[in-house]
């Protein structure tokens, strides 16, 4: 199934430069773990925001429940979920 998922994060006023380092660290090194695996398809940065627009194709809900509150940062992100198909008139197969 592909989801696209609208990742906003909010990361508390009262974290530290040492804190927040190490939160995007680990952000970043769990992303990219995702990212390899094949099933975090697509990354785009929303601009002006720390925000975040994903495509994941993964099996159903669960798996991608358990990518998305495995990023370090789950606990600071206002998610929204859309699950996706093809549309009858769309060119091609698939956008992956």
């Amino acid at each position: 199934m592909i989801y696209v998922v609208e990742m906003d994060v909010n990361i508390p006023e009262s974290w530290n430069e040492e804190k927040i380092a190490d939160y995007l660290a680990r952000e970043k090194a769990c992303s990219q773990q995702h990212q390899k695996s094949g099933k975090w398809v697509y990354l785009w940065r929303v601009a002006g925001k720390y925000s975040n627009i994903s495509v994941l194709d993964v099996s159903g809900p669960d798996e991608l429940h358990s990518i998305v509150s495995s990023l370090p940062l789950f606990p600071y992100m206002n998610i929204k979920v859309t699950s996706i198909c093809k549309h009858p008139n769309a060119l091609r197969d698939a956008m992956i």
